[in-house]
């Protein structure tokens, strides 16, 4: 398409299309005449895609530049081509833009004023196209964006260019994140209704491709060794962390928990002791406490020590520590069934009288654990060796976790003691896009974590003005006057 940069929409041919389809759906033996509404609508999309095309091949050609030399970020660069035909993906489909490259005298990667000014995404996608399918990747798979298109009746990318986006944006705002990520707090307000910051992390297992790499090789030496059914089961999993910090306000006294105004919630790709994943759980609480130091701060997460020495830090030298209760449940339950088996009426009754004595009794943890100490000495006797074991585990797991407990107190406080949240995030944020049939990842999976983070936290369109903005940059015309320069701005074309 050759850059005429004066518009008349009676001048598009497109325009001229849609007068012509008109025009013969009111006519008489014509095929758009014995359209029904269904091929009506899907031809008047397809045209009135055409025409946004044809519009947006115009406005695009503006942010070329035309001068022989450029200034951008401290460098001069000169004209290396001109009139390049160029393809974009747009909202309404693809668009052929003319424009001109420019190089660095030393040589070098030519590079573009019309996508720099333009903002311009992985030199295909304009900033809107790149917005949706990056949006869309976060829910869908390549394969499903790249389809979906084809049913909005629009000429998409491809399932490959899909699959590359979401990583080309993940890697720009790991670049900037620690800055984009205090940009979008300083945003935030906490609301005045807000009593209780609750703070959560856990992790959820999901296949990865060199996690498989590491199991083979295992495997293969253990086979070599005649070992190998030491390592059968499940392997190639490795643990993404997620995290969560809750605003509630207090607790009214017909509910059974405090409501919860609102949630942020994090997931990192798998990384030693989940250092980064750490380091935006305390940028987050430092960043609400110190507008409301007020709050009262709660660490709430099962039993698993790698989550407790998190919170051991000054940060939470006066938080409330509480074991999620659903955790503890399903420990009392696996006591129960190591006492009885597979559990009988009775069995059942005995778990759902201790579960409501540990959740609802003000002694209920010492309670508890007393009753589960006269249990342990009926099981004695050799043939029970296995089940006193496993006893004996779950025992001096509510031993260990019993200053953690308190859930008749911390209900009277109006506490939260479970960890729905991020029991859910863990299922929302990673297993249920990170774990679907057939799935295995590597670099790509941090991605798709990023998005649906920012998705899941309500800061999705504040966070992608960061990412947009970060890819247009000014082009400044360079006039030379003898040894000296002088810059001066470039208008976009009329």
């Amino acid at each position: 398409m050759k850059n005429n940069n004066s518009l008349k929409i009676s001048n598009l041919a497109s325009f001229a299309k849609l007068e012509q389809f008109l025009t013969a759906r009111r006519e008489s033996f014509t095929a758009e005449s014995e359209m029904n509404f269904e091929e009506f609508e899907v031809s008047l999309s397809q045209i009135a895609n055409e025409i946004e095309n044809e519009i947006k091949g115009h406005e695009l050609a503006r942010y070329d530049v035309k001068a022989p030399e450029i200034f951008v970020e401290g460098k001069v660069y000169r004209k290396c081509l001109e009139n390049e035909e160029k393809r974009y993906m747009t909202a309404s489909g693809p668009i052929c833009v003319e424009r001109n490259l420019y190089r660095l005298q030393e040589g070098g990667k030519s590079i573009c004023p019309l996508e720099l000014r333009a903002g311009i995404v992985g030199g295909l996608y304009t900033p809107v196209m790149a917005r949706q399918v990056t949006y869309m990747m976060g829910n869908m798979t390549s394969v499903e964006t790249s389809k979906l298109f084809e049913e909005l009746n629009i000429e998409g990318p491809s399932s490959s260019s899909c699959d590359r986006l979401p990583k080309l944006m993940s890697d720009q705002w790991e670049k900037n994140r620690e800055a984009w990520e205090t940009a979008l707090r300083e945003q935030e307000t906490v609301p005045a209704e807000a009593v209780v910051m609750a703070v959560s992390l856990d992790g959820v297992m999901v296949p990865d491709k060199d996690g498989q790499k590491e199991a083979k090789k295992k495997r293969e030496e253990a086979a070599k060794k005649n070992l190998s059914k030491q390592y059968s089961g499940p392997a190639g999993y490795k643990e993404v962390g997620c995290g969560t910090v809750t605003l509630y306000s207090e607790q009214q006294k017909e509910d059974k928990a405090p409501p919860r105004l609102e949630t942020v919630r994090y997931g990192r790709a798998p990384e030693y002791k989940k250092q980064t994943l750490t380091e935006q759980l305390d940028a987050e609480v430092e960043s609400i406490l110190s507008v409301r130091p007020d709050l009262e701060l709660v660490a709430i997460a099962d039993g698993a020590e790698e989550n407790w020495r998190y919170f051991d830090k000054p940060i939470y030298d006066d938080a409330v520590k509480i074991v999620d209760i659903g955790h503890a449940f399903e420990h009392l339950r696996a006591a129960m069934v190591a006492y009885k088996g597979k559990l009988s009426i009775v069995g059942r009754a005995e778990y759902e009288k201790l579960k409501v004595i540990l959740r609802d009794q003000d002694d209920g943890v010492e309670t508890v654990i007393e009753q589960l100490t006269t249990i342990e000495r009926k099981l004695k006797g050799k043939k029970n060796k296995k089940r006193r074991e496993l006893f004996h585990a779950e025992l001096n797991y509510f031993k260990n976790q019993k200053d953690r407990m308190r859930y008749s107190e911390y209900q009277k406080r109006g506490l939260p003691i479970g960890s729905g949240v991020i029991e859910a995030t863990c299922k929302t944020l990673a297993t249920q896009r990170l774990k679907r049939s057939g799935m295995s990842w590597r670099n790509g999976k941090q991605a798709i974590l990023t998005i649906r983070s920012l998705q899941q936290s309500n800061r999705w369109k504040r966070a992608w003005t960061f990412l947009s903005e970060s890819y247009r940059c000014d082009v400044m015309g360079v006039r030379n006057h003898g040894h000296l320069q002088e810059l001066f701005p470039v208008d976009l074309a009329s």
